[in-house]
């Protein structure tokens, strides 16, 4: 059984390792991928690995909602796996509302940019 001591530091070991992975495959797809979406990637990723549920009725510890959804669905069917699965909606619709919001408003002059200039057109404009 857990205490609550190992329960906690349960909660930080995987919350941690969940958030490396989401940086380190940003990290490994930011020069192949456009800024939009890498920043689904990450909040899409964070918003299914890090959304909490309860495991079943009458418990008091949290465990990841990705985690508890599939258990449930493979052991007892979609019904009984549905109070996982609501808060992972939820958590993935918000993600993609927050993309679309900073895309189009803190991303929106940078990408511009970067498709208009060209390394052809910088040396015509030197050499002018």
């Amino acid at each position: 059984m857990l205490t609550e001591a190992s329960y906690q530091s349960a909660l930080y070991a995987y919350a941690g390792a969940a958030m490396l992975a989401l940086l380190l495959m940003v990290f490994w797809l930011r020069r192949s991928w456009g800024r939009g979406w890498l920043l689904f990637l990450f909040l899409g990723g964070a918003a299914l690995l890090l959304t909490p549920a309860y495991p079943q009725d009458g418990v008091d510890t949290l465990a990841p909602a990705l985690i508890v959804a599939s258990f449930q669905m493979l052991t007892e069917g979609p019904d009984s796996a549905m109070h996982a699965i609501r808060p992972l909606g939820a958590m993935l619709a918000l993600a993609v509302v927050l993309t679309l919001l900073i895309r189009f408003t803190l991303l929106r002059g940078s990408q511009k940019s970067e498709t208009n200039e060209s390394p052809a057109s910088g040396d015509q404009a030197a050499s002018a």
